[in-house]
């Protein structure tokens, strides 16, 4: 009896650390927050909440801002990734070259990845100023007109995309390195003897061969940029002007910590793990199919 409960037992033993931990901080509050999402929890009923049902749902698909703040949820999503997939994998190329000073050029291009997220925001911010920020200056110098980055609301949120631009394409640029140091060189070899060109190996080596490392990243950077609140709520100031920089997450924090709607913010919160859980069981669904007929 003892050989076997050291025989089976003894892995569970091990990880039951670790399933506590996770029990805590990652399923309890989970649960929880699915819980108070059907109560009418806010500052004022913090210790008596009564169940509403589907009323926060409700009021969530019914206001009219709600369209406007999704579809800036996509544009920031959409613009984001994009980016990053686009200068992260270029990037990548050019350095898996031999270049000259190539680790300093990897050491400089990861800084951005490696500050930390709270002061780079801070500094974007004061960078595009109106009146004495970095950007607008250089505009002046070449004699370029001030943009209102903070007074106008598409300007408002063309300045965090920018900023998270810079901040998110180291992450995407090691990833897609990674995955050109593991491609055979011989396949690169073969196909510049049958005197393929450097588009074709791009298109029928190069990122094929790079699908299978940047699908989970393209996953991974798709719910972090949705859900990215530290970026767009700082450098647009706390969604300026007048609440038009919204975006989902910053939308929801502000009615859970401004306006203490407990409730209506873990409802809101609830769609938005739908949403993204929809999205990467779709993505990763339409990608395996075409990996499969590929």
């Amino acid at each position: 009896m003892g050989s076997f409960l050291r025989r089976y037992a003894q892995p569970y033993l091990f990880i039951a650390p670790a399933a506590v931990v996770m029990l805590l901080v990652v399923l309890y509050p989970f649960i929880y927050n699915f819980i108070i999402a059907f109560s009418n929890m806010s500052l004022y009923h913090l210790r008596n909440p009564e169940f509403v049902g589907l009323q926060h749902f409700r009021t969530i698909f019914t206001e009219p801002e709600i369209v406007s703040v999704f579809a800036k949820t996509v544009i920031w999503t959409v613009v984001n990734v994009a980016a990053h997939l686009f200068l992260g994998v270029g990037l990548a190329i050019l350095l898996n070259q031999e270049v000259k000073g190539r680790g300093i050029f990897r050491a400089l291009l990861i800084l951005p990845w490696a500050m930390p997220q709270y002061i780079t925001a801070l500094t974007w911010r004061g960078m595009f100023n109106y009146q004495y920020g970095a950007v607008n200056l250089m505009l002046r110098a070449l004699h370029l007109p001030a943009v209102p980055w903070q007074a106008n609301e598409y300007w408002a949120l063309a300045a965090p995309i920018i900023a998270n631009i810079w901040l998110g394409f180291p992450f995407m640029m090691i990833i897609a390195l990674g995955g050109l140091q593991s491609i055979p060189k011989e396949l690169y070899e073969a196909a510049e003897i049958d005197g393929a060109g450097w588009w074709f190996r791009l298109r029928k080596i190069t990122l094929p061969l790079l699908k299978p490392v940047l699908v989970p990243a393209t996953v991974l950077g798709t719910i972090w940029t949705f859900n990215n609140l530290n970026v767009i709520w700082l450098v647009s100031h706390y969604g300026e002007p007048a609440d038009k920089t919204h975006i989902l997450v910053t939308y929801v924090y502000k009615a859970a910590f401004h306006y203490y709607r407990y409730g209506y913010a873990a409802a809101f919160s609830v769609v938005i793990f739908i949403l993204l859980l929809s999205f990467v069981v779709y993505f990763l669904k339409a990608t395996g199919e075409k990996g499969a007929a590929g």
